[in-house]
């Protein structure tokens, strides 16, 4: 590392703690710039979102080719706490940290508290928040329908100025220290509040909380029954803020992601007119879930309800079991698929993610209870 790439990174990490982004942002591009190491994209590419950064500091709001995200300055309305069921807020203290977090429980857990329930860990994208990424994803009417339990972290100011989970960080993406480790008590907490089926505890998140849900398959698989990124990225193929970016920009295979498979069933959903966090990226989640099984392939086209096309892969071990699955959202950017335009981050006009997740979910409880 030479000795001027090195003061630019430390320049931009003082900035990003006194919340100087644009000015942080702009020392990260010029040590990009400097470094050798990171491929640059052909001239043609539209991948050129440098200054898109909210999966580690921050960054504009993206616009879809499918239709205009919900701007995130716009304040977002709470999700509502009058429908059936409970939608409440307490705070978890693990390690010494503590972070709020809010919990929905469906009315006949509440009638019949002893009934074990699946459970559904959603984390949220930067500058998001539980209510935010509740009312936008619509997790809570599926959990209503369906009968399932769904608690929404939110990540804090002094952790990430942004409230960017820290996926690209070594001691964040370890089984007994930093977010992962939160994290997964946060679950153990859940249960013990309520009566959760411990063979159907799952994770989904967008961007940032799609990545550190990746994270979490491969560090609490005795946890975790199945995984569903949107928009995220792989586990591993960051380790600082100048990886973090760089992969984001260029995608990266998944020989730099972890070398251990987490072998747990997974779903990704991934716009290919992305230009926050690359495409590729999706190809590299799957490949870190899967490893070395051999599989079957089986694609097909389709278009959701309101004109959306897509394409859906589904991946099957020799003995016929799902292992896998890939949407990818032809002209769709940065944003949840067929979510609620009241919340940021959603694209009204995908088919829904929410429900294929859950679809996916139920699918697949864990066969074996560590």
């Amino acid at each position: 590392m030479s000795a001027l790439f090195k003061k630019l990174i430390q320049e931009a990490t003082r900035l990003t703690r006194h919340g100087s982004l644009q000015e942080a942002t702009r020392a990260i591009q010029q040590a990009l710039g400097r470094a050798t190491a990171a491929p640059k994209p052909p001239a043609a590419s539209p991948w050129k979102a440098a200054s898109d950064v909210i999966d580690v500091v921050a960054r504009p709001m993206p616009q879809p080719v499918s239709e205009p995200v919900r701007p995130l300055h716009t304040p977002v309305e709470p999700a509502s706490n009058d429908g059936p069921g409970e939608f409440t807020e307490a705070t978890f203290t693990h390690a010494g940290t503590a972070r709020a977090y809010k919990l929905y429980t469906p009315p006949h857990a509440i009638a019949q508290p002893a009934q074990p329930l699946p459970l559904v860990l959603m984390l949220h994208g930067c500058t998001q928040n539980p209510d935010d990424f509740a009312t936008g994803t619509g997790m809570n009417a599926l959990a209503l329908e369906h009968g399932f339990v769904v608690v929404y972290p939110a990540q804090n100011q002094k952790a990430n100025a942004q409230r960017c989970w820290n996926w690209f960080t070594p001691a964040d993406q370890q089984r007994d220290t930093g977010e992962a480790a939160w994290l997964a008590a946060l679950v153990h907490e859940v249960t013990r509040l309520r009566a959760i089926d411990p063979a159907r505890v799952y994770v989904a998140g967008l961007s940032a909380g799609g990545a550190m849900a990746s994270v979490l398959g491969h560090t609490h698989p005795d946890v975790f029954a199945a995984v569903g990124v949107h928009s995220g990225l792989a586990c591993g193929v960051a380790s600082n803020v100048i990886s973090a970016l760089s992969v984001m920009k260029n995608g990266r295979s998944a020989a730099g992601a972890t070398s251990k498979a987490s072998k747990l069933p997974t779903i990704v959903f991934h716009g290919d007119a992305d230009k926050t966090v690359h495409p590729h990226n999706a190809e590299a989640v799957l490949q870190t879930a899967i490893g070395q099984a051999t599989t079957t392939a089986k694609t097909s086209e389709g278009q959701a309800a309101r004109g959306q096309s897509y394409t859906r892969t589904t991946y099957q071990t020799a003995d016929g079991s799902s292992i896998a699955e890939n949407w990818t959202l032809h002209g769709a950017g940065h944003a949840w698929s067929g979510g609620s335009a009241k919340g940021s981050y959603t694209d009204p006009l995908g088919p829904n993610a929410s429900a294929e997740m859950w679809r996916f979910f139920a699918e697949h409880p864990r066969k074996t209870v560590h």
